[in-house]
């Protein structure tokens, strides 16, 4: 990803250099693995070690690369060069470049996801203090984009919580999925490498051995793992165009914090834009379109190819290091974001009571006014506050048959507001908890 769009902390984990050393973890993991074992001298595992703190030259496995052609041995090729040939003459013993390649990139990955995790706890953070804030907080509900019944800003905090609180289980879930290594060797059948030497290597690593794996770790757990983070970029994108549509000059219930200083539009002085938001849709959209390519990775040919790496090389970084930034800037809009309690209601009152029509509806028929004929009594009067902008309750008090059915005080009983909110605390025990 490009820096505009990155925090160092997750790009770290993608540099060159953050890889060579895990590379080299592994091969070191490995010797001391095969020493214990009696495979290989233990003062030829001790020299490996020698190496650990060294910082590897991304220049000069690039140079070697270059001749070789092959990444992972142009590494050890480089790591001899440190240790001396001799003493690195039984590094990668038994081992294939999956098995480096491969468990690198989980451990890339779990580490990513112990950011996300603390991303999406940023998140459901905000959400919960906002939803505390703006628990009774009365706004019209829209069903289809068009007035729909009264709820509260708080209960739409809420409810991205429990999404993003979903969320986090599924991140939890997909870094166990991707917490597994193998050092199995050629098509994994451990035939020149001990199955003790990868337990052990997973063990250092905070790993799972991988209970099969065909040269390479399994790709349907990478697909499940960047398919998460799609689901959450999607949410991401649903808390977004909510604030997005509140911040509309038209309606006006919330809006993006604007900073002193802040200019919404080089034409146009009087522009204040919810670009914040916007970007988060965008970034969704990135997220998302590494989904795909995920998917495709789960067939390789036979025991493995290598179409996968291509992919991996690109949407690793990328799905991560977008997906952190856009949950961090999201943690920031939801807490700092503005909300016009007062709009709201003004909102709800443009029609006039409207929203209070399936309430009268249900009054007639509990009265014993069959459901079409109620349907047909309510909707004449909704229709005229809709064209003509009248007070609905007003029009229900001059319709003799209403009246008739519920008479005038109970008319004015199903105008009620309270009414809309009775449950408010049941849902929100719920999804926060007692």
């Amino acid at each position: 990803m490009i820096p505009r769009y990155a925090r160092k902390e997750m790009t770290d984990i993608w540099e060159p250099a953050t890889k060579f050393k895990i590379w080299y973890e592994i091969e070191a993991h490995a010797c001391d693995a095969q020493a214990d074992l009696g495979v290989i001298p233990r003062e030829n595992a001790d020299a490996v070690w020698k190496a650990k703190d060294v910082d590897f030259d991304v220049a000069r496995i690039d140079e070697i690369e270059a001749v070789t052609k092959h990444d992972v041995i142009a590494f050890l090729t480089h790591l001899a060069e440190h240790v001396g040939s001799d003493e690195a003459r039984f590094v990668h013993q038994g081992m294939t470049s999956s098995d480096v390649l491969d468990t690198c990139l989980n451990v890339q990955l779990v580490r990513a996801a112990d950011i996300l995790i603390a991303d999406v706890e940023k998140v459901l953070a905000a959400l919960k203090k906002r939803a505390m804030e703006h628990k009774m907080t009365v706004r019209v509900g829209r069903s289809h984009g068009i007035h729909a019944e009264p709820t509260t800003m708080g209960l739409t905090f809420a409810r991205f919580y429990a999404e993003f609180d979903r969320n986090l289980a599924r991140l939890k879930a997909a870094r166990a999925e991707v917490a597994t290594g193998a050092i199995s060797g050629a098509v994994g059948t451990f035939a020149n490498i001990d199955p003790a030497v990868e337990e052990h290597v997973c063990e250092k690593l905070g790993l799972s051995p991988e209970p099969i794996s065909t040269q390479v770790i399994p790709r349907d757990r990478h697909a499940m793992f960047f398919a998460t983070l799609g689901v959450i970029a999607s949410s991401i994108e649903n808390v977004a165009i909510e604030i997005r549509h509140m911040q509309r000059t038209e309606v006006l219930e919330g809006a993006e914090f604007f900073s002193m200083g802040q200019k919404g539009s080089s034409a146009m002085p009087h522009k204040k834009n919810p670009v914040l938001t916007e970007n988060l849709t965008g970034l969704a959209r990135l997220v998302r379109m590494t989904v795909i390519p995920a998917m495709e990775n789960v067939a390789l040919w036979h025991e493995r190819d290598i179409s996968h790496s291509s992919v991996e090389r690109g949407i690793g970084p990328d799905a991560t290091v977008t997906l952190d930034f856009a949950l961090n800037r999201l943690a920031g809009v939801v807490d700092k974001m503005i909300i016009y309690p007062e709009n709201m209601l003004e909102n709800m009152n443009k029609f006039p009571g409207l929203v209070m029509s399936q309430r009268v509806l249900l009054a007639l028929t509990q009265a014993g006014v069959s459901r079409e004929d109620a349907y047909s009594m309510v909707q004449r009067n909704a229709l005229k506050v809709w064209e003509e902008r009248l007070d609905f309750q007003e029009l229900l008090l001059a319709d003799d048959e209403v009246v008739a059915a519920l008479g005038e005080d109970g008319i004015r009983a199903k105008f009620d507001m309270d009414y809309h909110t009775k449950h408010v605390d049941t849902i929100f025990k719920r999804v926060f908890g007692a």
